[in-house]
């Protein structure tokens, strides 16, 4: 790895670190309009951060060299553990008070959409605070749209790259196509935020509590600024508002685009959107009918706590509105299976993915196939589009990949003293960026407090593993990577 790598990394990493930097003046505001004397330690953060990294801009900018997928690689894993360092600044330093293994932990499970907390007492929390573990988790996920539709992709990672989907004529005008669907991403994601809050407000929500579980609804993240979740509001249409944006936050953005921008209705068929609503429909009225035939519950609430709470697992976004694993073993055993799954490509949400399930299963049919037929050519096809080899070996790859980090981070966490429940479920919802695991220490009813700074240092990593999609961290450690 020559120098002018790590320049090209550090230098992008330094600009979004002073945006981060700047956005700490808004709980700032908010904590002086409440009279909360936090606001002078966002502006102390802002400006010394701030400073810090327009330092390192000047001293890495220049005549940058031409980015090649080394460097990208690298400037995708600096960005990320950059903006979890500077978001971790405030959380450190305010009168919360938490150790460094703790912040750290709390602005990674922010930037990376996760959701896991480890501050007990939301409700006494300041303003400033919740609103800066909101507004980290909105951050990133604008950050996770942009990673999915316009970098992995490019490094064959993972995800289908908007101008895949979009158009076959983008090498006319590349430029002017890039900024104008940029604008009109960055667009929705706003309007859906701000459609958001106006649901939540309508619902019954205070104005604070509107604005925050809307910057984190979109974003499928999770953060609520009660430690009750969704279980402090009263009444279903909460939950139905939350539900539907929930799944919004889920779906491609640049399929948002097409829709909203071009209205482009054809652009909902895209089939990881099919599979998708199939399985997050399937698992909710399967619940749903269980609980009222075992429970009695009236099916409209039945289906509304279940639709809710198991969209959010789906989604990855990690609110609760009670703690499903009270509704018995067949709900565990969804929520647990549920964990995996994500929504699609190119959204906020994080799992495995709809899409690398279309895949897979059409490469076990092909399979199949081949052993009743061996001699013939079996195409994969994602729709109308042929999936290439490179593309089904991404897929595979990451598959494996995710099942070995799964197991390691697991092993780590018992050295720790955790259970194997505790630990099984609590570095899957890490990897996948759920939020809640089971059992009663990361369970939808508590939260990883308990938890030893190592296992925190080990979830921060593996969050930050999950969210890059896994094989962007892993191909640092290919010992020819850093070769010139």
């Amino acid at each position: 790895m020559q120098p002018s790598a790590i320049r090209t990394a550090t230098y992008p990493a330094a600009i979004f670190a002073v945006y981060v930097a700047a956005s700490m003046l808004f709980p700032a505001a908010v904590d002086l309009y409440y009279g909360n004397d936090d606001w002078q330690v966002f502006v102390v953060c802002a400006l010394a951060t701030g400073a810090v990294a327009l330092t390192i801009a000047a001293a890495t900018s220049g005549s940058l060299p031409r980015v090649s997928t080394q460097s990208t690689f690298l400037v995708v894993v600096v960005l990320w553990v950059t903006l979890g360092a500077v978001g971790a600044v405030p959380f450190y330093t305010a009168s919360l008070k938490l150790d460094l293994a703790s912040a750290v932990f709390e602005s990674v499970s922010a930037i990376t959409t996760t959701g896991s907390t480890v501050i007990s007492g939301l409700d006494g929390l300041p303003p400033g605070l919740l609103l800066w573990r909101s507004l980290l988790q909105w951050i990133g996920g604008i950050g996770v749209v942009a990673l999915g539709l316009f970098l992995l992709p490019l490094l064959k990672v993972g995800g289908f790259s908007y101008f895949r989907v979009e158009s076959s004529d983008i090498e006319n005008r590349p430029f002017e196509r890039f900024i104008s669907f940029l604008i009109a991403l960055i667009g929705i994601y706003c309007l859906l935020t701000a459609l958001c809050a106006l649901g939540y407000a309508a619902a019954g929500m205070s104005n604070f509590d509107a604005v925050n579980h809307a910057l984190t609804t979109i974003a499928t993240g999770g953060f609520s600024t009660h430690d009750a979740s969704f279980g402090h509001f009263e009444g279903l249409t909460v939950l139905w508002v939350g539900t539907v944006f929930m799944l919004l936050g889920a779906l491609p953005f640049s399929i948002l685009v097409l829709l909203f921008v071009r209205g482009r209705l054809d652009a909902l068929q895209d089939p990881q959107i099919k599979l998708f609503l199939a399985y997050v429909t399937a698992i909710v009225l399967a619940l749903a009918i269980e609980r009222r035939i075992t429970t009695g519950l009236p099916f409209d609430e039945a289906l509304a706590t279940t639709a809710f709470n198991f969209t959010s697992i789906i989604t990855t976004t990690g609110f609760a509105s009670e703690d499903y694993t009270l509704w018995g073993p067949f709900a565990v055993t969804l929520a647990f299976f549920a964990t995996f799954l994500g929504g699609c490509s190119g959204s906020t949400s994080g799992g495995i993915k709809s899409y690398r399930f279309l895949i897979l299963g059409s490469m076990l049919l092909n399979g199949l196939k081949l052993l009743i037929h061996p001699h013939s050519v079996q195409s994969l096809r994602y729709g109308k589009r042929i999936v290439d080899e490179e593309m089904q070996r991404s897929v595979v790859l990451f598959l494996t990949a995710f099942l070995a980090s799964w197991v390691v981070s697991t092993l780590l966490l018992s050295l720790t003293g955790l259970d194997l429940v505790t630990s099984v479920t609590a570095a899957l919802t890490a990897l996948t960026n759920v939020g809640p695991g089971l059992g009663t220490i990361v369970g939808p009813a508590g939260n990883f407090v308990p938890l030893s700074d190592f296992a925190k240092w080990v979830l921060s990593a593996t969050m930050l593993l999950g969210r890059l999609e896994i094989l962007a961290v892993l191909v640092l450690f290919v010992p020819t990577f850093w070769r010139s």
